[in-house]
This record gives structure tokens, sequence and C-alpha cells, in this order.
């Protein structure tokens, strides 16, 4: 049974990983975890960067340490739909290739069923009293209650409308919480009273706009990033 997300201890959320393992390794050594600590991993673990398998590996391993909580994220989404409908495009032009290497598989149908349910454990999104975790984000012009009631939780993974530089300016946001997401790759994290988005582009060291990992805690709202050190990145933007 998953234990709740409670905002009695540090919350500490982390942006999109993209097999990106040392960056991920040296962003927990920068965090220095203390016991009590709760993480929130907010989706796209895999896919684009080198190191997808031992990024799963690191974090089923952390997770038996540390009280962590995974959000689902659209690469991860897309792999399990390949996986029932055998249609491999959408997954692999997003960057599955590089995962079915580092799997050193040749379709994925081989993945260690551990992490296979591990993917399948995913939430799509987390919710506190003051605070609501998801991959994508919602809809700015509902509220938070009107989200989960209009969109189905798979669309949380995809959402960008929040992103937009209109609604980033004016703020105008319907949420009665502040949304903490990924997903839409920033030059810097984005920290407002109803949003803090913290996607920096990990993965796409080439572009001097992105290449940091990053992590935010709460409440302080402090942010930690590390650069990326793993020497791989991958094209998209999400």
């Amino acid at each position: 049974m998953k234990r709740s997300l409670s905002e009695e201890n540090r919350i500490i959320a982390i942006g999109d990983i993209h097999g990106c393992i040392c960056s991920l390794k040296h962003l927990i050594a920068e965090i220095r975890p203390a016991e009590n600590d709760q993480f929130v991993f907010l989706g796209d673990l895999i896919d684009r960067g080198a190191y997808s398998k031992e990024v799963v590996d690191y974090l089923l391993e952390f997770s038996s340490s540390f009280r962590c909580h995974f959000l689902m994220g659209n690469h991860e989404q897309i792999l399990l739909e390949y996986l029932e409908n055998n249609d491999p495009d959408k997954w692999l032009y997003n960057g599955g290739q590089a995962t079915l290497d580092s799997y050193g598989s040749l379709d994925g149908f081989d993945l260690p069923v551990d992490h296979l349910d591990f993917f399948r454990s995913f939430d799509y999104y987390l919710e506190t009293e003051n605070y609501f975790f998801t991959h994508g984000g919602l809809d700015p012009e509902l509220s938070v209650k009107d989200n989960l009631r209009f969109y189905k939780p798979e669309e949380l993974c995809w959402q960008r409308v929040h992103m937009r530089t209109s609604f980033i300016e004016s703020r105008n946001y319907k949420w009665e919480k502040t949304v903490i997401c990924a997903h839409t790759p920033v030059s810097e994290p984005v920290m407002l009273d109803q949003l803090i988005a913290i996607d920096t582009g990990c993965v796409y060291h080439g572009n001097p706009r992105f290449g940091r990992l990053t992590a935010v805690i709460l409440p302080e709202r402090r942010i930690v990033q590390t650069e990326n050190c793993d020497g791989e990145w991958g094209v998209g933007n999400g």
C-alpha cells in the first residue's frame, strides 16, 4: 500500500531525467537526502539519453531507502502503449531507441518484468493541501477540480498550455493549488505563486539554453541543480 504525500516533511520534486544517470546521481548528492524526505519524480525517467536502464535500476534501489513517489511521464506512457498495441513508431520517434539500446533489447518485449511493473505503478498526479504534482500540467483556465473532471488522467502527461508566455506573464491561473510540473523544457525554472515548472532539459546539453537537471525542495521553494554529465542528448522538446 502506497503511503500518501505529506506536507509535514520536505517534498523534493525532480524534473525529466531522460536516461541521464550521472546527472541524477550528482543531483541526489547535492540534495543530501535526509531520513524523512519525500521524493516526487515527475516522470520521463527514460528515453533520449543513453542510460535509461541504469536510471531505473538506481531508482528502484533508491526507493528502498527513501520515500519515493513516481509520476507517469509521456515517455513511460508511450512505451506502455507500444507494448500493448505493438505499434512502435511513436515511441521510437520520441527517443525510445536509446532505451532499447540501454537494455540491449531489439523490441522492448523482453524488458525486465520488475521494470515494467514499476512503470505501470506510476501515478498520473499527486496532490496535497497546497500542491498538485503532475508531469505535463493542467489547463490554466480551469480549477484543479475541473481539470480532473474534464480531462483524462493520461492527458495531464501532455499538457503545455499553461506554459505559454501569455499565461506566465499574466499569471492568470485558475488553480486553487500550486502546480509542480516538468515536461516542457525551460532555460530557467518557472517559479510563480501557482506554478513551479522544473524541466530544464538535462538531456539536451547540446543546446546552450538547456542541459541541467533540476529539483525543487518544498515548502521553501529552493532550487537545486546539476549540469549534465552524461554526454548524451536527444531531439525533440518533451
